[in-house]
């Protein structure tokens, strides 16, 4: 069983001079290196245990939640029992409490957020639902179903899936929110759109269909090959993680397309990945997993990749690669498919190691 990690970064916001560097290939970008200290964070025990960290936020108040996957939660499988637990740590990493125990939403869950007002959000993959806790832990709203029949359920089994429903999910991975607390559900792993829904849960309008990027990812806009993680700026740009056709796409709040940016910083393509065979061919453009919006006066957005296993920081709104950090690999300091972020001062990551 994979073991995972979560750790503290702690990264300066200000930008490094870039040294001489080598004329790039036209699409590439140079982008320095930001130097980051990786130290332990979470007072962990022998009976508490992480398995499979898919995603980490951070509250008002410094607390941490982390989404872990155990792998033993219940005595059944998924379907049968839920495999999910979101652990809260306090600001020093003291462990505080378990949320959401017995809810039946919670499944597989993929991605856990903070809204303003510290209500905690769970997406959860396989339910195919989004909930909403409050600050005590109790649950305030449902977006979503979860299948009556998890013998075979809709997210997994249906290739091609179905036709998209209004207000249900297929895959579920992330959610947002605009200046007027509507609701943005990156949806998901097979319907591959955004929804949107009002600060009550009223189903608004959806935008994106599953589609290819192209060969060289910067073709059929709204085309999506799972939106596996989005986010909005305070200029009310919205940003989605295009993992599967290696690109950001940047939407306005109603859908319409802005632009797209891409993470094609040169590395070292002869390098061994952490998992998986070494490809045949491998793109100058990397598969962006996350967005992570700051919240200091002059934002950024920070996204990371699988392989080589790196965090970009991005300017904002114009999407420019300030600096890269870190690379894949085992040890303390090093990425194994970094799931989530989290942008407080300091940036939380969970990742496979």
């Amino acid at each position: 069983m994979k073991r995972l990690l979560l750790a503290l970064l702690s990264v300066s916001f200000a930008v490094p001079a870039f040294a001489q560097q080598a004329p790039l290939a036209p699409g590439l970008q140079n982008a320095p290196e930001i130097p980051f200290d990786s130290v332990p964070f979470l007072k962990l025990t022998p009976d508490r245990n992480l398995g499979e960290v898919l995603s980490v936020a951070v509250n008002s108040k410094g607390h941490v939640v982390v989404l872990n996957h155990p792998g033993s939660a219940g005595t059944g499988p998924v379907y049968g029992e839920s495999t999910t637990q979101l652990f809260e740590f306090d600001e020093k990493g003291n462990f505080v409490r378990e949320i959401g125990r017995g809810v039946y939403g919670l499944a597989y869950s993929h991605s856990v957020r903070f809204d303003r007002y510290d209500n905690l959000w769970v997406v959860d993959k396989a339910s195919m639902s989004v909930m909403k806790f409050d600050p005590a832990g109790m649950v305030l709203m449902n977006l979503g179903r979860r299948e009556e029949g998890p013998d075979e359920p809709r997210y997994r089994h249906a290739n091609p899936p179905p036709t998209p429903v209004d207000a249900m999910f297929n895959g579920s991975t992330d959610v947002a929110w605009d200046t007027q607390d509507n609701i943005y559900v990156g949806d998901g792993y097979f319907n591959s759109r955004i929804a949107k829904f009002d600060k009550d849960g009223n189903w608004v309008k959806q935008w994106g269909e599953p589609g290819s990027g192209g060969v060289h990812a910067n073709e059929n806009p709204g085309h999506i090959s799972n939106p596996h993680n989005i986010g909005i700026d305070r200029q009310q740009n919205v940003y989605v993680a295009d993992r599967g056709n290696r690109r950001i796409q940047v939407f306005d709040t109603d859908g319409k397309f802005k632009k797209f940016i891409f993470l094609n910083v040169p590395y070292d393509k002869t390098r061994h990945p952490v998992l998986g065979n070494m490809p045949a061919n491998r793109p100058d453009e990397t598969q962006p997993w996350t967005i992570c919006i700051t919240n200091t006066p002059t934002q950024y957005l920070y996204t990371s990749d699988s392989e080589p296993g790196r965090i970009y920081k991005l300017s904002l709104p114009d999407g420019k690669i300030l600096g890269v950090l870190g690379k894949s690999g085992h040890v303390l300091g090093q990425f194994n498919w970094i799931h989530g972020l989290a942008c407080p001062e300091k940036i939380l990551f969970s990742s496979q190691t």
